[in-house]
């Protein structure tokens, strides 16, 4: 998989120092991924999570950190790219405000 905007995961380990292990992690699995569907998806990260946001769209919520951030993105399986769009705490993903940003 291709990831877009790949800098922001660096943004975000510079603000949260604990999240960069884990960030790397993801980045390099994804990577090598070649995922078609939201169920290859779940192959390599069993805990990510597809939910339906505002305009049709899904996003793609994976567990970062054993729980403590959530790393949302959008996947366009035809393309092999994955979006990074955003990354929260849990107390901040739980207020759902990110929904209306994508």
């Amino acid at each position: 998989m291709r990831i877009i905007k790949e800098t922001r995961l660096k943004e975000y380990w510079q603000e949260h120092e604990r999240a960069k292990n884990p960030l790397e992690h993801w980045r390099d699995a994804t990577r090598e991924a070649e995922w078609k569907s939201f169920q290859d998806v779940r192959k390599t990260f069993g805990s990510a999570d597809s939910v339906p946001v505002d305009g049709g769209k899904t996003a793609i919520i994976f567990d970062i950190g054993g729980n403590k951030w959530r790393l949302i993105t959008t996947i366009h399986y035809n393309t092999q790219i994955v979006y990074v769009r955003q990354f929260l705490t849990h107390p901040e993903y739980d207020k759902g405000q990110w929904k209306n940003n994508l």
